[in-house]
């Protein structure tokens, strides 16, 4: 295995932080791997190449996609020929299936002379949408690793070789080293005397351009009422600036590379849909998930979502524990009524608490990074897993 050479593709804040992890226990089993590709700060400290930083893939809906479509060509093109001058036979992908699937199939199609084997890690939410792409799935990848106990019956009932190996959001807060609560407070000069009210606005601009407007004017509306301060968690790969140029209020904080503790330490979350849900959910944050986007991807989106929830700590529970306000409802009057009424019930408030405990029972306390990368470890060295 030495001077062995993997691409590996995350193309988001998410991916970033999972493939991170993904490379740390990678390099544990053998540091002479040699890990290039697309990812974030967090894939490069540990150890990776990056040819494209995350931030230039952060598109956003149907409309963004086909817009940048010849940068997405250059970007594929520019891989392709990594993989070809670098004889790389091992591909890691992780999550971000628009761009991930498509460059798969390319990947395949530069064999036989190359003979590159495919691993999914964090697969697309093909149960959700999709499921047409299960087919491109299972012609494509070798193995495919998936963090939700369903997923693995779902796939393997279509016959892809599909493993559970847990959620890696268990360990990332288990392994986090959380600020005590006057120890944020005191680092970010907040109010002590106040509750934390907290906007999770997404990792994408074009996402908190839309979303952000809507979530600050409820938000500080419900903090002149209930007497709680704004918090907005800024994701890396955005410039905190932004969010004060999309409003004219000033009376927030922005706060960056701190969301585990502004999780932890929040009386109440106003969440984009995605990741983030989870992560507040297993923080057991009581909140709001909200979603918006163009016209034309929610139309589209909307045709091929086939559940009944889209924010995952709901979807996990299978129960919508969690108010969801999507598309045109994602406004500023609605945010505020819902969060309004749940802060205002302190039974409600505990209810959606003791419901969101449960999430840590049902992903169980599997090392999914550690367990992906035995399994990936053991493919690219060609042993046949169990």
């Amino acid at each position: 295995m030495n001077d062995k050479n993997v691409l590996m593709i995350a193309g988001e804040a998410s991916g970033d932080l999972h493939g991170a992890s993904l490379i740390r226990e990678l390099k544990k089993l053998d540091s002479s791997l040699k890990i290039f590709g697309i990812g974030g700060d967090k894939m490069q400290a540990e150890g990776m190449e990056l040819i494209y930083h995350i931030n230039k893939m952060a598109f956003l809906g149907f409309a963004e996609v086909v817009k940048h479509l010849p940068f997405i060509k250059k970007v594929q093109n520019r891989l392709l020929n990594e993989v070809k001058k670098r004889n790389v036979k091992d591909v890691v992908l992780i999550d971000y299936p628009g761009f991930n699937l498509s460059i798969a199939k390319k990947l395949k199609q530069l064999e036989p002379e190359n003979k590159i084997e495919l691993i999914y890690y964090i697969t697309p939410q093909v149960w959700a949408w999709g499921k047409g792409r299960v087919k491109k799935i299972k012609e494509l990848f070798k193995k495919v690793l998936v963090v939700f106990p369903f997923e693995e019956k779902f796939f393997k009932e279509r016959n892809v070789d599909a493993e559970f190996v847990g959620h890696p959001l268990i360990q990332e807060i288990n392994g986090y080293n959380f600020l005590s609560k006057d120890q944020l407070i005191k680092k970010f000069d907040l109010n002590p005397a106040k509750e934390i009210l907290l906007i999770l606005p997404g990792s994408r601009k074009q996402e908190v351009k839309v979303i952000f407007p809507e979530a600050i004017k409820a938000a500080l509306k419900l903090s002149n009422e209930i007497d709680m301060q704004v918090v907005v968690a800024c994701s890396d790969n955005i410039d905190d600036k932004m969010f004060y140029e999309l409003t004219n209020k000033k009376n927030f904080v922005v706060i960056k590379n701190h969301t585990y503790d502004l999780l932890k330490h929040s009386k109440f979350g106003i969440v984009k849909s995605g990741t983030s849900t989870l992560e507040a959910g297993l923080m057991e944050l009581p909140m709001v998930i909200i979603y918006k986007t163009s016209r034309l991807t929610y139309t589209i989106g909307k045709s091929v979502v086939k559940i009944k929830n889209i924010g995952l700590s709901n979807i996990v529970l299978d129960e919508q524990v969690v108010p969801e306000l999507i598309q045109n409802d994602a406004n500023a009057e609605k945010i505020y009524a819902t969060a309004k009424n749940i802060l205002a019930e302190k039974d409600l408030l505990n209810q959606m608490k003791i419901k969101l405990s449960r999430l840590k029972k049902v992903l169980g306390e599997k090392n999914a990074p550690e367990n992906a990368a035995k399994i990936i470890y053991s493919l690219l060295n060609g042993h046949k897993t169990s």
